[in-house]
């Protein structure tokens, strides 16, 4: 398990409501600990969706953009503005 990988989990900038307003999530790592840790909510379908697809992809199941899709869901659902960031 590699919670750090980014290989190509392209980086997700979000606007959240506390501190800090804004965090870019760019690992599987970070997105675990958003999730687990930050998410305003942990009772939403796509919410849950998002935490089994971390789990599978940070075992290497599934590639992390498929993971990333899965974390924009949940981040609609919850509200909060989530957008690509490019470097």
């Amino acid at each position: 398990m590699n919670w750090n990988t980014s290989s190509t989990f392209t980086p997700v900038g979000l606007a959240l409501g506390g501190q800090p307003t804004h965090k870019v999530v760019r690992t599987l790592g970070d997105a675990a600990h958003m999730l687990i840790k930050d998410w305003p909510s942990d009772d939403g379908e796509e919410y849950v969706s998002a935490v089994k697809a971390c789990v599978v992809a940070i075992s290497g199941q599934i590639a992390p953009e498929q993971f990333r899709e899965a974390f924009l869901r949940a981040a609609d659902e919850a509200g909060i503005a989530a957008l690509t960031v490019v470097y």
